[in-house]
């Protein structure tokens, strides 16, 4: 793990495709959020590279920058069925940051093999001077995969 990039990894008992599923879904993102940064997201399932959609955040949960409620654009980079879908984040704030997030699946026995990135390598210079990286911890993308397990566990969507 470089000292720019978070990966934490997680075997989940389901197929990629369930996961994935959660993965390509805004409400499935809020879903999972072990942040607790994300309340609500507006737009469609996602499926390509370029698709997007809307997530209403609330940053007091990190209690770290006093932001309050704003919105940010979720915009897909990445997107691999059933194997990987990573995304950047246009919020109010300029320039955009260029912080990546992201999840590779693996099929393995027993189910899958999940890793969550985060990825901050190639911010713009301003935030990097700014010293606030990284943003979301490793506990919180470890919470994230303990959640998505469970939520695919218990068959979303409901």
């Amino acid at each position: 793990m470089s000292t720019e990039r978070i990966e934490v990894q997680r075997t989940i008992k389901a197929d990629p495709t369930s996961i994935f599923s959660v993965l390509c879904d805004p409400q499935g993102h809020v879903a999972i959020d072990g942040s607790g940064m994300l309340m609500d997201a507006d737009g469609d399932v996602v499926n390509s590279v370029g698709d997007s959609f809307v997530v209403h955040m609330d940053r007091e949960a990190l209690g770290d920058i006093p932001l309050g409620e704003y919105d940010v654009t979720v915009t897909i980079e990445t997107f691999v069925p059933d194997r990987e879908i990573a995304w950047t984040i246009l919020g109010t704030i300029r320039p955009q940051i260029g912080h990546v997030y992201g999840y590779r699946i693996e099929p393995v026995d027993g189910g899958s093999l999940v890793t969550s990135y985060y990825d901050w390598s190639d911010i713009d210079p301003k935030w990097r001077e700014a010293g606030i990286f990284p943003v979301i911890a490793e506990e919180s993308l470890k919470a994230t995969l303990g959640i998505l397990a469970r939520t695919v566990h218990r068959g979303y969507p409901h």
